[in-house]
């Protein structure tokens, strides 16, 4: 029966709607990088490194996870990177990727945005079509950092000439409020970019309300916290607004004790546009379809659960309509 609906699942298309490049750096990735570079590791093993993949909480994950990245210095890098990642987002029956990136992370290290976006767009543009999907990029900024750097990073970014769809704020969210960031995604709207935000991943259910009315976003990334307040769920069924959740993350980062813990189908019964999605893959245990394997094993999913939570990727994306409206009649 199980195998039967992964079979299902494997034959869907979906959109990966929260994912970030970074977090597809794979340990032997990392080595080989060192190596090739030169570059010292604290670990002196993939096995030592991956038993480092052990967190408390989102912020014992970023200080591994900036480190890591520290071995992504080229152009080269950046589009090996994303090349891997489309590959292994194909085989997991992904039709469209809408990427995340922290380029505050790389230019702190002297890697520019120019180079960062390069790797990225160029592995988008060779490698997407040769696997028969297609992807675009979202440039996050990190709200741990001060808000006139992510006013800068904005600056740098368009006049990189590099296509992003979207503008996206991400990082620790304890003690930093989307507020913070209202000028810069105002700036973005201006520039024609999508919005996006991380809210409500350990953050309140305010901060959810605070991205949507603050900042203007048109997804949140995360949201578990939304379901803490009937009226702010409420809102976001209504209007639609879409969640990309991501469970094997939640488990991982101890948001949650177990899958069994992930609210999927508390979301999915109050109408919310919940979506499955990976976020770090490297790190948390698992890509899209390691997720929805989690799910299907835990909550009994069927063939109808499987198509709506394709069917809302699609309808959450930043795709053109028509782009949309074709993937929806495979579904």
């Amino acid at each position: 029966m199980v195998a039967g609906i992964r079979a299902e699942r494997a034959a869907l298309p979906f959109c990966e709607l929260h994912v970030h490049i970074e977090g597809t750096l794979e340990p032997a990735t990392i080595f080989a990088l060192a190596k090739a570079k030169g570059l010292p590791l604290p670990y002196d093993s993939e096995e030592e490194l991956r038993s480092a993949y052990r967190f408390g909480d989102l912020q014992a994950f970023l200080d591994v996870y900036y480190r890591n990245m520290s071995v992504l210095r080229t152009e080269d890098d950046f589009f090996e990177l994303a090349a891997a990642y489309l590959r292994r987002a194909h085989a997991a029956g992904i039709a469209h990727a809408e990427v995340f990136v922290d380029p505050q992370a790389h230019t702190r290290r002297g890697v520019t945005e120019g180079t960062v976006l390069a790797g990225l767009s160029r592995a988008i543009a060779v490698v997407a079509p040769e696997l028969g999907m297609t992807a675009s990029i979202i440039v996050c900024v990190l709200r741990d950092e001060p808000p006139a750097e992510a006013e800068r990073t904005l600056d740098r970014v368009l006049e990189s000439g590099h296509p992003v769809i979207g503008l996206g704020l991400d990082s620790a969210e304890r003690g930093n409020p989307p507020a913070l960031f209202r000028s810069v995604f105002d700036r973005a709207r201006d520039a024609g970019l999508r919005l996006v935000a991380h809210a409500g991943e350990e953050g309140p259910a305010d901060y959810v309300r605070e991205a949507l009315d603050v900042l203007g976003v048109q997804r949140i990334d995360h949201g578990n916290h939304a379901l803490d307040d009937a009226g702010l769920v409420d809102r976001l069924v209504r209007e639609q607004i879409p969640l990309t959740m991501c469970p094997l993350s939640n488990v991982r980062l101890k948001g949650i004790p177990g899958i069994d813990a992930f609210p999927l189908r508390r979301a999915l019964d109050a109408g919310l546009l919940v979506t499955i999605n990976s976020d770090d893959p490297a790190y948390f245990g698992g890509y899209l379809d390691d997720n929805l394997d989690a799910l299907i094993g835990c909550f009994a999913l069927g063939r109808d659960d499987l198509r709506l939570l394709a069917a809302n990727s699609v309808r959450a994306s930043f795709l053109p309509d028509d782009a949309k409206q074709a993937l929806l009649a495979r579904i």
